[in-house]
């Protein structure tokens, strides 16, 4: 085994080399990743060419596929990937990027905001991994942001009002920032908030992290022009630029995070021009609220 991590950024992510993701892993290469995730957070794979089998399989090294359903509004006949495959790209089933006024692509300029994959479902995601397959021109940076920096840089006294304190997650709260109000009543009903712990504690390293997004609307017990300043005002802390690494897409590279120490977002790019960016996410285990009521039963 000859994986090799290299720290690229002062607090977190590591440059992988080494390393052939395309075929079959052994139980070392495995292993020596997913320490790497516990460290670094975000681990980047350069001159990786996928094919959609490829990536998941690789994928499943880490856990079992996160079911892709609920976290869009792209009908299932308009889809343009296999099933275990989450597009993230600006081109619809024809392969042209999508219309000005498309509703899927205005949906999707929610990935722009500062958010962590799947934090609107019961339990959201522990992997995303991602696929530059074409790279636009211009633009389309994707900025990462370290939640256990964050948390560590906190006051005393910050750290003792959030600790035990409980959000509430929705795709119509993140979209809703943008002006997207007009949802169908299948669509609310798959949007429904669901709840999320603020400070998450990662099951390895014990190292703790705010858990903030753009989903995030609300807080439990707290009236809402309140909760929104706070989460605002967190969010403003962590994404300080001393806690946020930029990655630049070169074509075949292969990117993949924690969601439960990061939040991330995608810079602004000539829309006119395709990107082919094909994610696979991992699926969590457990609510966050779980640790909540451990600490409440004790």
């Amino acid at each position: 085994m000859n994986v090799s991590i290299r720290q690229i950024h002062p607090v977190f992510v590591g440059e992988v080399s080494g390393i052939d993701i395309s075929r079959r892993l052994s139980r070392d290469e495995i292993a020596a990743v997913e320490a790497g995730m516990d460290r670094y957070a975000v681990l980047v794979f350069h001159d990786q060419k996928l094919t959609d089998e490829q990536q998941m399989a690789f994928s499943r090294n880490f856990g079992p596929l996160e079911d892709a359903r609920g976290g869009n509004i792209t009908r299932p006949e308009d889809k343009r990937l296999q099933v275990g495959m989450n597009d993230v790209s600006n081109l619809g089933k024809d392969g042209r990027p999508l219309d000005r006024e498309s509703r899927v692509r205005l949906f999707n300029l929610g990935n722009m905001l500062w958010h962590s994959d799947s934090s609107f479902r019961p339990i959201p995601a522990k992997y995303s991994l991602l696929s530059a397959r074409v790279v636009n021109p211009v633009g389309g940076n994707t900025e990462f942001a370290d939640m256990r920096a964050a948390y560590d840089a906190l006051d005393a006294d910050t750290k003792a009002l959030i600790e035990d304190l409980v959000c509430e997650h929705s795709l119509m709260y993140s979209r809703g920032s943008l002006g997207m109000l007009d949802y169908s009543e299948e669509e609310r009903a798959m949007f429904r908030p669901v709840r999320q712990r603020l400070v998450r504690t990662h099951p390895v390293s014990g190292r703790r992290s705010l858990y903030l997004s753009s989903h995030a609307g609300g807080i439990v017990g707290m009236p809402m022009p309140e909760a929104r300043i706070l989460l605002r005002e967190l969010t403003e802390h962590a994404t300080q630029p001393g806690f946020v690494y930029v990655h630049r897409w070169r074509p075949s590279d292969f990117v993949m995070w924690d969601n439960r120490q990061m939040m991330h977002r995608v810079r602004r790019y000539d829309e006119s021009q395709p990107r082919d960016m094909r994610r696979t996410t991992v699926a969590g285990d457990a609510p966050t609220t779980v640790q909540v009521q451990a600490v409440s039963s004790a």
